[in-house]
């Protein structure tokens, strides 16, 4: 069941993906998305929910069933310690 939920989170960027996100690129590195690259949505230090970053940047988290941006994930591992 983990495995399906976090294979729905994670897609490969097309040709309109692609248009809709590169003009503010990724929010967790700041690079610009490539054609055919794997992406995730994962939530972050940033306002409006979960975002489009390459799936490099996030770590999936299991008690949220969800992926986070791997700075913020890194965080809230060191605030629980």
């Amino acid at each position: 069941m983990e495995n399906q939920n976090r294979n729905r989170q994670k897609f490969i960027i097309d040709l309109e993906t692609l248009n809709r996100y590169n003009a503010e690129g990724c929010p967790a590195c700041g690079r610009k998305f490539a054609l055919g690259e794997t992406v995730v949505a994962a939530c972050g230090a940033w306002e409006g929910g979960s975002k489009i970053v390459h799936e490099n940047e996030a770590v999936w988290d299991r008690q949220s069933s969800s992926y986070v941006e791997r700075r913020c994930y890194a965080a809230r591992r060191a605030k629980s310690e």
